[in-house]
């Protein structure tokens, strides 16, 4: 039994589920922020992977039971696979979450990690994983159970906005989880090979808040100009420290600082078993070691990390212009020349850890590829845009994206690029 802030008590069964919870690869969640680097923005927000992974099963614990009392047949094994998966959906994490995931790998998403180390815990456990494998790979015979842990809808994210709004105080990030797990149905009840999870009509509007309280949690916390600018700040360091080469840091970091790997690297055993041993600590204690090097660039962008001494990120609608990029690079490389006294070649040659610009997406409602459905008294089955008596909805379909250009604070650029 765990105390959750969140959730209140969560109960873990005893036997598998608590087996696994007490492995090195679950403990180690622990040891992974939940926000990455959210912190420095909101200062609270020290949460975990951990209570994450465990919010998540309770969360669908919570749903199977009222699936199963609305006349969806469950089964215990059945629970007890996607207990497991929701667990360890998310044991692919690396240090400060997605933050670092295309630093340390090429073309890779934490899942591949996730599935991979689920597959070494599943031959480890005798073959007892496998039903968990199978929904995780969506190839269960009963598809909602995959819905239940990556959809629109799903568990993770009905835990982690309710999670990330607690802990940074955004009150705009508050979802009505009850009432939206207790609306759920599986459409036909039986919940067949071609059955799907849907939302009864009375839970239209608590799904309607859900939905617009992801698009303002992204742009108030997941993408916070702070946290973008922290972002830079690490992966700027690493990089740096990884072009250097043979820099202090622990022995896991370094396996990943002395070569560069990709998604399918994943495969390698060793490389799992080095992953398993990295966490937020690792990268931490390195930078620290970094900070005191003779190399004045390393101890400066490991400085800027710790002591929070970030570049200034400006927001605009539109992509800058390539006069407006080239002034403030220019303006970057003076900066960086009368400072740290460096000629412009290598003003040159550092500028891409001391300005970047770029854009960031979120994505809008899937209503053509995957969509929320709802289904009234009748069994008739509508997409939720159609139906919502709310044009903020339908608008929520189209992605947004704003473009940025980051630079050290020290540099004046006057009003050269408006935010």
């Amino acid at each position: 039994m765990f105390s959750d802030p969140v959730h209140g008590f969560v109960s873990v069964p005893k036997g598998l589920i608590l087996d696994l919870v007490e492995t090195p690869e679950v403990q180690r969640l622990r040891r992974i922020r939940q926000l990455g680097l959210g912190h420095m923005v909101f200062p609270n927000a020290e949460h975990n992977r951990f209570g994450h992974a465990l919010g998540a099963m309770a969360l669908i614990a919570d749903a199977l039971q009222h699936l199963s009392e609305k006349g969806t047949p469950v089964s215990k094994k059945e629970a007890e696979a996607a207990m497991i998966t929701a667990l360890l959906h998310d044991v692919g994490h690396g240090p400060f979450s997605h933050t670092l995931e295309h630093v340390l790998f090429a073309d890779f998403h934490h899942e591949q990690m996730s599935r991979a180390v689920m597959a070494d815990l599943n031959d480890r456990f005798s073959g007892r994983l496998q039903r968990a494998l199978d929904i995780f790979d969506d190839c269960y015979e009963r598809p909602f159970f995959h819905q239940l842990i990556a959809s629109q809808l799903d568990m993770d994210r009905l835990d982690y906005l309710r999670r990330d709004s607690f802990f940074t105080g955004v009150a705009e990030g508050v979802v009505g989880v009850e009432r939206i797990i207790k609306t759920m149905r599986v459409h036909p009840l039986e919940g067949g090979i071609n059955a799907l999870l849907m939302i009864e009509r009375k839970g239209q509007y608590a799904v309607e808040n859900y939905l617009i309280a992801r698009r303002l949690m992204y742009w108030q916390v997941y993408l916070h100009k702070t946290v973008i600018a922290a972002d830079i700040a690490l992966k700027s360091v690493i990089e740096y420290a990884r072009r250097l080469a043979l820099k202090p840091a622990s022995p896991a970091f370094a396996f990943f600082l002395g070569q560069r790997l990709s998604g399918k690297d994943v495969a390698d055993p060793n490389v799992r078993r080095q992953f398993c041993a990295l966490d937020d600590t690792d990268v931490e204690f390195s930078i620290k070691a970094w900070a005191r090097d003779h190399d004045p660039i390393l101890s400066d962008l490991a400085d800027r990390f710790l002591n929070r001494r970030l570049l200034r990120v400006q927001f605009g609608e539109q992509p800058p212009s390539e006069t407006i990029l080239r002034k403030i690079r220019t303006r970057v490389i003076d900066w960086l020349t009368k400072t740290k006294r460096l000629s412009v070649t290598e003003a040159e040659n550092v500028l891409p850890f001391y300005f970047e610009h770029t854009s960031v997406r979120v994505k809008g409602y899937g209503k053509v590829t995957d969509t929320i459905q709802v289904v009234d008294r009748y069994d008739r089955v509508m997409e939720l845009s159609a139906v919502a008596d709310n044009a903020i909805i339908r608008a929520l379909a189209e992605p947004q994206e704003k473009w940025y250009i980051a630079f050290p604070k020290e540099v004046e650029v006057g009003d050269v690029w408006m935010s």
